[in-house]
């Protein structure tokens, strides 16, 4: 039987840093209240487009590997915000990879795009369709943050980790998993301003305002990682004693406790990366896994439970049998370029250029109401 196994992993993550304490110098909140109600205390905010956090991480997994770019047959990205969408994102990647004869796409599955994209890219190898894949999970979350918000711009930072993935005729990769979505209640999470649709509706790019119902998001993520861990866990016959590591979706820390609860994982199983990175939607949960790894927290040949939950409202658990190889075959050299200023700056800036949209398009408004009453009869 063929497997898909993981044998390049590489993260990148920016290194400005935005603390609570950062947050607190333009929201009505502190240190105490966001890590009690999330256990986060730093996140990170890119200086570079999402694209160039997914080459670097995408380079450093090829390294790993051993390969290169010309090698890939498929490029699957990750993510719920592209630098762009037509062309695809992934196609992008593809190009400075050098992998000329690959297929490759997107999918936007919110925090669980990575995973999903897991799911495909190990399904096409185990069907013959591709000898290898290459997945990325990648956000840039705080170019269409909410920054006046404060339930939700303390949750998010931006990131990626990019894996591969290679034919194998040894148990190895995904071996059971399980894909979901609440549609019903996908109202619960939405990003108004990310999409055309809005465009009609007089908002610029960048303009978003969130909806975030915490105590439901709360209750389904709680519900649906449960469940499907459960599921997955019977799937492949395996109790909570086979596996080695837990790598839940960092969403929050309490999300995470309660799952841990539900499924009988004790601390000692699970990773955590909540605190240092918060939330970093499709870029969590690989990112985490990269850690793992890198740690010596995934044991040769063992078994990794992998549940996440994101907007839509999607959900998925994975069971990894992680390979052989916990080292990289080779050191990477891919670095991003320095950034000259700190997260608080950065944040700054994308928070004034919003205002300054938001002003212009006030402005176009009250031009084109003006012409309308000019134009009116009477």
């Amino acid at each position: 039987m063929t497997h898909a196994a993981i044998v390049g992993w590489g993260k990148c993550l920016p290194p400005s840093i935005l603390t609570n304490q950062d947050l607190s110098t333009f929201l009505p909140t502190d240190d105490e209240w966001i890590t009690t109600r999330t256990g986060m205390k730093e996140r990170r905010i890119s200086h570079v487009p999402g694209i160039e956090l997914a080459i670097t991480a995408s380079r450093r997994a090829l390294d790993c590997a051993g390969m290169l770019g010309k090698d890939i047959e498929l490029v699957i990205y990750g993510s719920c915000s592209n630098d762009e969408t037509v062309p695809n994102s992934a196609s992008g990647v593809q190009q400075r990879i050098g992998a000329a004869s690959a297929a490759s796409f997107d999918v936007n599955t919110a925090c669980t795009s990575f995973m999903y994209g897991l799911s495909i890219g190990s399904s096409m190898i185990k069907s013959g369709i591709v000898k290898n894949a290459l997945i990325i999970g990648v956000e840039l979350i705080s170019q269409y943050m909410d920054w006046d918000n404060r339930n939700v711009a303390v949750l998010f930072g931006d990131g990626a980790a990019a894996m591969v993935l290679q034919e194998s005729q040894h148990e190895s990769g995904v071996i059971a998993e399980k894909l979901q979505c609440y549609a019903d209640s996908r109202q619960i999470l939405r990003v108004r301003g990310m999409g055309t649709m809005y465009a009609n509706l007089g908002v610029q790019f960048g303009q978003t305002r969130w909806d975030f119902d915490g105590q439901e998001i709360f209750r389904k993520a709680v519900q649906g990682m449960s469940e499907a861990s459960l599921e997955v866990m019977r799937r492949a016959a395996v109790t909570m004693d086979d596996i080695a590591l837990v790598v839940p979706h960092q969403a929050n820390l309490r999300i995470i406790d309660a799952v841990a609860k539900r499924t009988g994982a004790g601390a000692d199983k699970l990773f955590l990366t909540v605190q240092k990175y918060g939330n970093m939607s499709s870029a969590t949960a690989p990112v985490a896994l990269v850690e793992a790894v890198e740690e010596g927290r995934v044991p040769p040949g063992g078994l990794v439970l992998m549940p996440a939950f994101g907007g839509g409202l999607t959900l998925s658990s994975h069971l990894i049998r992680w390979g052989e190889r916990i080292k990289p075959l080779r050191p990477s050299e891919a670095e991003l370029p320095p950034s000259d200023k700190t997260a608080l700056q950065l944040v700054n800036e994308i928070r004034a250029n919003k205002k300054l949209g938001e002003a212009e398009a006030a402005r176009f408004d009250t031009l084109q109401f003006a012409e309308n009453r000019a134009d009116s009869p009477g």
